[in-house]
């Protein structure tokens, strides 16, 4: 049985239990819709929480940033996770205690106004759009690696697929639907790492290979890590354990996607699928458990991943290479140009440039610009080159020796191939993948239909909207949002998935989190504060990431050297500073909504704490 066959069947036996969860799930109401009815049980509240978690960003980009990147992209295991820990702590039980399913429903009654309200379903609209893009992308990103098709076809099949399950079932369907994937990625993100740690440093525990010793080279054992620096630093990159970012973009980055987490309404609402706020304590403990099984996993990847790459490709002759390394071509994912004429794939960092374009930056050093193919309708003969590869549209950057480029959205799939692990290992690595681009994309379509047939529609627009409506509003807007959302997946704002994902982070930061935090402990913060604060926070991040991210903005011009997936951070701080200041020359809220700010705060066992 060949491995296309072994991925279909384990893809469609995943698949089935996923539909099949899904028409047995239908929601019957918006209840249903919305929160689940509320009747999920802690732990399997906390497997859907961890499956809506664990996005494409994660799952499939965290690892491969870590291979490119090493130390630089701790951001992501640091940010994302610190940010959960300040979720569940800071936000979650009063929430839920306050009882409204969505962020906007909060700000409305929280702050008093409608129009509080309206702009909270604007930041949210704008963050699950920036958030779910990434999320099509790397819905692209398998697809196609799985069906050797275009990204742009893998976006659309798996978009279709995540409107059927998303629009059917809502958050009834997706919770249960995302227990089964929780599964499916745990297995398919472990297995392999185990069998390369067993493979690369003779630990069971891929953890304990990462800081144990390489063994899988001739001569004696040596620290895995002294091996990993070795030939990052010979081929002219930094120290995988070192990083390039400065301090103060590496701390902002860190931060916005902390507070970002803290703020993301699609996780916020999955608190709302249980009881009461004991069992969302007890929800969010065996979330964190089951979010640590992936994020302890992911830098192992990311090492086994660089150490694999280049062992199986430096130097390697291109009719000699992997038979994977065509596979990843055929899909645009990984690229190869001879420019020694020698036919061997030679693999160099930025250090192999010589001093003047080291100093001036290398037009393109072709780690950094995914290649770009000729049409086609091109004649073969500019498609293929004189060695058998896949010739490029641009001519190569001869200022720089490197001759390889590769997506690092593709490391985690390309890792077992590399290895030369079993085909079932493979196959159930390609269901985890799927599983994951396909979860998170699910909760948020469900969050930004929500935003619009509730809080717009429902409670600003057409008060009168019966349920029904209500529900049929939501998968339109759940089918208009997908749509341009995989516009945005085929033409992303960066290669790098986590890199988009990460922008999402930002604007919530901007916008959600002060609002939110501040509403809860503060009986001072009013609604014209709230208002201003969020439109200053957020426009300004807006404003940011499209100069610099969409217009192509000078690096120079960057705000202390901030890059745009760091500048939420500063965006949180004109958020609280204006909210301040308007509210204290502004009137107090009224006196019941200062009472309601103050019960919140009653803890769970006193009186009727837990509604």
């Amino acid at each position: 049985m060949n491995q296309d066959q072994l991925n279909f069947i384990f893809i469609g036996i995943t698949f089935a239990v996923y539909v099949t969860i899904a028409l047995r799930s239908r929601a019957g109401s918006t209840k249903e819709y919305y929160t689940a009815g509320g009747g999920v049980s802690p732990l399997a509240n906390g497997m859907a929480t961890a499956a809506d978690w664990m996005s494409a960003a994660t799952f499939i980009s965290m690892a491969g940033g870590i291979a490119a990147s090493g130390y630089d992209a701790s951001r992501f295991l640091m940010g994302w996770t610190g940010g959960f820990v300040l979720l569940t702590v800071l936000m979650v039980p009063y929430l839920r205690k306050f009882g409204k399913a969505t962020v906007p429903d909060f700000l409305g009654d929280r702050y008093y106004s409608k129009l509080a309200r309206g702009v909270g379903v604007v930041c949210a609209i704008f963050i699950c759009m920036t958030y779910i893009m990434g999320q099509m992308n790397g819905v692209g990103v398998v697809f196609s690696q799985l069906f050797g098709i275009s990204l742009t076809k893998g976006v659309l099949i798996g978009g279709t697929i995540v409107f059927f399950y998303a629009g059917l079932g809502g958050m009834k369907g997706i919770t249960y639907t995302q227990v089964a994937q929780y599964c499916v990625m745990a297995f398919a993100y472990t297995i392999p790492a185990i069998f390369i740690a067993i493979a690369m440093t003779n630990n069971v525990i891929p953890q304990l290979g990462l800081i144990g010793e390489y063994t899988a080279g001739a001569g004696d054992p040596v620290p895995f890590l002294e091996k990993l620096n070795t030939i990052n630093t010979d081929l002219g990159f930094s120290r995988f354990t070192d990083g390039k970012m400065s301090t103060i973009d590496m701390f902002c980055v860190t931060a916005a996607l902390m507070f970002g987490t803290a703020g993301l309404p699609h996780v916020i609402v999955r608190f709302f699928t249980v009881k009461n706020v004991k069992a969302v304590r007890k929800s969010a403990c065996w979330t964190l458990l089951f979010i640590a099984v992936i994020y302890l996993t992911a830098p192992t990847i990311g090492a086994f991943a660089r150490v694999n790459l280049i062992e199986s490709l430096h130097n390697t002759s291109y009719k000699e290479a992997p038979a994977w390394l065509g596979n990843f071509e055929e899909t645009g994912q990984m690229a190869w140009v001879d420019k020694n004429g020698d036919g061997k794939i030679q693999y160099f960092g930025p250090e192999k440039l010589d001093e003047n374009n080291k100093k001036y930056g290398s037009n393109k050093v072709f780690q950094a610009k995914k290649p770009i193919y000729p049409p086609e309708e091109t004649p073969t003969g500019q498609l293929i080159g004189v060695h058998g590869e896949r010739l490029l549209a641009v001519k190569a950057d001869m200022s720089n020796p490197n001759e390889l480029w590769f997506g690092k959205d593709i490391m985690v799939m390309a890792n077992p191939q590399m290895a030369g692990l079993p085909k079932w290992v493979i196959a159930l690595l390609m269901a985890g993948c799927i599983a994951a681009a396909l979860s998170t994309a699910a909760g948020l379509l469900l969050v930004l239909s929500t935003s619009i047939s509730h809080d717009l529609m429902k409670n600003i627009i057409k008060p009168d909207l019966s349920d029904k409506e209500e529900v049929r509003y939501a998968r339109i807007a759940s089918f208009v949002a997908l749509s341009v959302a995989a516009w945005f997946g085929i033409n992303p704002p960066s290669t790098f998935i986590a890199e988009t994902v990460a922008l999402a982070f930002g604007l919530a930061a901007s916008s959600f989190f002060p609002t939110l935090l501040m509403g809860i402990f503060s009986k001072r913060v009013n609604k014209e504060g709230a208002i201003a604060g969020m439109v200053c926070g957020i426009g300004f991040t807006i404003g940011y990431i499209v100069y610099f991210q969409f217009l192509d903005g000078p690096k120079d011009q960057l705000l202390l050297g901030i890059s745009p997936a760091g500048i939420g951070f500063v965006g949180m701080l004109i958020n609280f500073t204006v909210t301040f200041i308007v509210s204290a020359f502004t009137p107090a809220p009224p006196k019941e909504v200062q009472d309601m700010v103050e019960s919140i705060h009653i803890p769970s066992d006193a009186g009727d704490a837990s509604h």
